[in-house]
């Protein structure tokens, strides 16, 4: 069989468009895409290949999300890449975080290969051809026509067309402005303006504090409170080994594995402590705020990281409520009214803007057509291995990150197994790999892609019935455990029956 790297690159007339080939197709050029091209260049340096971005420039999230104050939920020693050093604070903004990975592009030349503007319409599939045809099209209405041989679909999973916002009764009433978070005007102005942002996540948190610097007054209404850890902004085990002079990437690798470690600790203790570990969170914010505001406004009805933690950094949004720029408010909306929302309480709060920092919605697969052999994808029917390849997609992995620790973690470990993949195909001769349930496994109970027991957030909830199915076997799931996978996925088998090549 013809080896997948000895495939022709140059651009081939099919019918009557001009098709341009490359082994590889990377969709996204956000923080996934961008690693990803990465490791496929220096692990993989033989293949032709081309990354697809929709938005006019890298970035994905930290690009398309403009709103006042966007920085990462995460801290940036384990959301950064391992093989670049980061050198700010931990939790940083998303301008920094474009930087940095504007770095990652010109320090290893992936511009040359990311084609902006090219937004990813359908994927067909070809068994006869053991090839992926795809269509792009760019804001000009014109479409582009590729081929590959495999795809590696780093698009992350918001919708960035738009976020998610509840139909409340008298929305059209309200005589000021809503807006969402996810497409945020740039031209508003909340200077002197009554703001009320609707949620309690962490882009409520966000926002809030820097909003408050201008706006006359700013409320958060939350129907009910999350989790939130305080900290100041910077890493402690950092500052202790920047005198020493050590190397900047072995002082990354060292931090990384510390913040990991931590943050471990965190989510086992939120299974087999949890009351010890929600009272040390609620009593870091009550050194802020007092245990009167904490019992009304900072005390969730479930276990922490059922739902995301949101990290304050130097506790901002607290210090804004202390100072008195913010105020929090428990309730539910009745309705929105002219001059505001009236609450089922009663009371009414008063608005010139007002903010639905209440979710998004989730893009599974780009929201791209795909076909395999002349049949749609059905992809909420396919059973998912280890949350990377699917029964019945051939020669197609999905970058989906951890929920709890960050999503690059993740994205990294996916790229190993990726690229060893790609070049164990290369030994074989084989031009087609797809994942298969085993003889034994056809019996197992499926179930959905994540636990809600495990974690319940909105935009997983709203559209787990989109997402493939998980087995009772953990090589059928998609297990949200870093410290297993860390092991297992460099150990996985590539001859094991459940890969089926040709």
């Amino acid at each position: 069989m013809e080896s997948l790297a000895r495939e022709d690159t140059r651009p081939v007339a099919v019918a009557d468009h001009l098709t341009q080939h490359f082994e590889v197709m990377i969709v996204g050029a956000g923080i996934s895409g961008v690693g990803s091209a990465y490791h496929l260049k220096t692990q993989c340096p033989d293949r032709s290949y081309v990354v697809l971005e929709a938005q006019e420039s890298f970035g994905g999230t930290w690009l398309s999300h403009r709103f006042p104050g966007i920085r990462s939920d995460s801290d940036l020693y384990t959301f950064g890449y391992r093989f670049k050093p980061w050198v700010g604070a931990p939790i940083a903004a998303g301008a920094e975080i474009r930087k940095y990975m504007g770095a990652v592009i010109a320090e290893n030349d992936l511009a040359a290969h990311i084609r902006y503007g090219h937004k990813v319409r359908s994927a067909v599939w070809s068994s006869q051809d053991n090839l992926w045809t795809i269509t792009a099209e760019t804001a000009d209405g014109r479409k582009s026509r590729f081929t590959a041989n495999f795809l590696w679909m780093c698009q992350g999973y918001y919708r960035h067309e738009e976020g998610y916002t509840p139909d409340w009764p008298g929305m059209a009433s309200f005589k000021g402005v809503i807006a969402h978070p996810e497409n945020w005007p740039n031209d508003l102005d909340y200077k002197s303006k009554r703001v009320v942002i609707i949620g309690s996540g962490a882009t409520a948190a966000t926002m809030a504090p820097v909003v408050a610097k201008d706006a006359a007054h700013v409320t958060v209404l939350q129907r009910s409170p999350t989790y939130y850890i305080a900290q100041p902004n910077a890493n402690e085990f950092h500052e202790q080994l920047k005198p020493l002079g050590l190397d900047e990437l072995l002082v990354h690798d060292l931090v990384r594995r510390k913040v990991v470690t931590d943050m471990d600790q965190i989510t086992r203790r939120s299974f087999e402590e949890p009351e010890v570990l929600s009272q040390e969170l609620l009593a870091g914010v009550e050194a802020f705020v007092g245990a009167d505001t904490v019992a009304r406004h900072f005390t969730p009805t479930y276990r922490p990281w059922r739902q995301r933690i949101a990290i304050l950094p130097d506790g901002d949004m607290l210090q804004a409520i202390q100072a008195g720029s913010v105020s929090m408010v428990t309730d539910q909306i009745e309705s929105f009214i002219p001059e505001g929302i009236r609450l089922k309480s009663g009371e009414v709060l008063e608005a010139d803007i007002i903010a639905t920092a209440t979710g998004f919605n989730l893009n599974v697969l780009g929201d791209i057509d795909f076909v395999i052999d002349g049949k749609p994808l059905a992809f909420h029917e396919t059973v998912t291995y280890r949350g990377v390849m699917f029964t019945g997609v051939p020669n197609m992995a999905w970058v989906f990150g951890y929920l709890r620790n960050s999503w690059t973690m993740r994205t990294e470990l996916i790229a190993d197994f990726v690229c060893r993949m790609l070049n164990h195909m290369n030994e074989k001769g084989a031009r087609r790999v797809e994942v298969a349930l085993r003889p034994a496994d056809h019996n197992m109970p499926l179930g959905p892609w994540i636990d809600p027991e495990n974690f319940n957030g909105g935009y997983i909830m709203r559209g787990q019935h989109l997402l493939p199915q998980r087995g009772d076997k953990p090589e059928w799931q998609h297990t949200q455990d870093y410290w297993t996978e860390k092991d297992d996925f460099p150990a996985i088998d590539l001859d094991d029956d459940v890969f089926r090549y040709g």
